[in-house]
Order: C-alpha cells, then sequence, then structure tokens
C-alpha cells in the first residue's frame, strides 16, 4: 500500500516523532511540516521540518519514507536535499533521516554516497529494528501499526490508545483517528463501523476525520468552479471524481468508496484501473 499521505499527515501534527528519529533533542515548539517541490526538475521532498522564525539556529530536518526498494533512492534522495538548500538561501545547518521498514528495502548504498551516509547529520531508521529495541517509545511503535499483521494491528493498536499521551505527542483524539485511517487502509475487508467496534470508538465517522474534510473541502471548491463554467450537474459529479481520486489511497475497497463519495462502483473501479 501507498502510505505517503499517512506518513506525511502524522509528522506534521507530531513533529517531537520527526526530531526523535533525527536523533535530536531540540524542542519542536514551532517547527512546522511542509511538503517541498523544487520546480523544473520533477523532485518532490517527503517532508521538511521548518524551525520557528525566531530560531533561525534550529536546523532543517528533511524526512523521507521509503517502504518499497528503489536501487536510485540514495541518489534522489541527497540530489533533493542538496538542491534544496541550493534554491533557498541562506542555508542553515540541517540534519537528514530516512525511515525504512528494514534493511533489505533500503538495498546497499553506492560507492558515491557511502561518506554521507556516515555522517552524524544523516541518519537511517529501520523501523523493524527500532520496534526490538528493549523499550521502544510510542512514537516507533505508532509506526509501528504500518507494519503489523492484519491480525494483530487491531489489538496493537487498541493497546497503544489505552496509553494517556505524555508533553510533545500526539493527542489522543488526534491519533485515534489517524490510527482509524490506518486501519481503513490496512483492512479493507471491514467496514468502518466495525473498525471503530473493534477499537471501542463508536462514534466517528469518516466524513468527521481531517483527512477527509481537507480532500472534500477541496473537491467542493473545484467542483464549484466547474460548476459554474460547465453546469451545476457536471460539477457536481467532477467535485465527486476528485474526492474519489484523493481517496483511492485510503480506501481499497470499491463499495466502501462509492458509498463516501457519491459515485457507482463501476465509476471507482474505472478511475482505480486507471490510477486515479
Amino acid at each position: 500500500m501507498r502510505t505517503d499521505s499517512l506518513f506525511y499527515r502524522l509528522f506534521q501534527d507530531w513533529p517531537d516523532l520527526v526530531l526523535e528519529l533525527a536523533g535530536l533533542a531540540t524542542p519542536a515548539v514551532g517547527y512546522t511540516l511542509r511538503a517541498e517541490e523544487i520546480k523544473q526538475t520533477g523532485f518532490r521532498l517527503d517532508g521538511v521540518l521548518v524551525p520557528p522564525a525566531d530560531r533561525p539556529d534550529g536546523p532543517l530536518v528533511f524526512v523521507e519514507t521509503q517502504f518499497q526498494r528503489d536501487p536510485d533512492f540514495h541518489a534522489r534522495w541527497f540530489s533533493e536535499l542538496f538542491l534544496y538548500l541550493y534554491r533557498r538561501p541562506p542555508r542553515p545547518a540541517w540534519r537528514a533521516v530516512a525511515l525504512f521498514p528494514n534493511r533489505a528495502t533500503e538495498g546497499p548504498a553506492e560507492a558515491a554516497y557511502a561518506r554521507l551516509l556516515a555522517d552524524p547529520w544523516v541518519k537511517r531508521v529501520y523501523l523493524e529494528e527500532a520496534l526490538q529495541a528493549p523499550a521502544p517509545t510510542r512514537g516507533v511503535r505508532v509506526l509501528g501499526l504500518m507494519l503489523a499483521p492484519p491480525d494483530e494491528v487491531v489489538a496493537t493498536a487498541k493497546a497503544l490508545l489505552a496509553e494517556p499521551a505524555h508533553a510533545g505527542e500526539w493527542p489522543d483524539a488526534a491519533l485515534a483517528d489517524w490510527v482509524e485511517t490506518l486501519l481503513v487502509y490496512k483492512l479493507p475487508r471491514l467496514s468502518r463501523e466495525e473498525i471503530r467496534k473493534m477499537l471501542d470508538m463508536l462514534n466517528v465517522e469518516l466524513k468527521q476525520t481531517r483527512f477527509y474534510q481537507e480532500v472534500f473541502a477541496e473537491g467542493l471548491e473545484e467542483g464549484r468552479q466547474e460548476g459554474r463554467q460547465e453546469g451545476q450537474q457536471e460539477g457536481q459529479r467532477q467535485e465527486r471524481v476528485r474526492i474519489a481520486r484523493s481517496l483511492l489511497d485510503l480506501i481499497a475497497d470499491d463499495r466502501l468508496l462509492a458509498e463516501k463519495t457519491g459515485l457507482s462502483e463501476a465509476d471507482v473501479r474505472v478511475l482505480r484501473a486507471k490510477g486515479g
């Protein structure tokens, strides 16, 4: 499954977790995460954690999640990183962290990047190994839900949600929303209601999640614009298609996606076959 949007949302609302992965003790207050696209190159960084304006000495933190094997990963990652710095003076201190499920996914590093990968400013985190540490943090265990087998993920998630949040962690309600969204990803055969029941959360609808609301708002505005140009009915259909495209990776079950967007299952299958 594609997980970029889930990771981005988690890191955006929980910047302390990015700093933890990067091995930094810097306070996260004021840090904001951005998904930066480097114009005219096609490069897009997963996330850049930017310090607040009143702390110019705080380091930039580049965070990349790589859950599929890519033999060009190191070349692409460092090219994006240094091109970003080149185009955005002044250039502060920085750190970079890449998150992999395991070492096999990263693969061997080419000699051109060996010295960079050994630099203390660059850190690689292998989630399977981090989970096997004597006392993995709650943040690492939340990330570990990505790797949990389907027959274990609900129980693991429920145990995590039962733990009280500590300073710097995501509030319980926001974490519950993210976990529920992840389970829709991992357990497409289950309805949203069934997942809520398994988690003992009976009062959250998909339309109440922030991710859905953001996608819906974008789709609504786009639909309104198209409605003014092409007619209200066509604009409404385009709105539904826009929302469905944005949720293709989030909801794997065609029936559920059709139900939530107002499209037919046939329409959803066509969108999925076209890759959005």
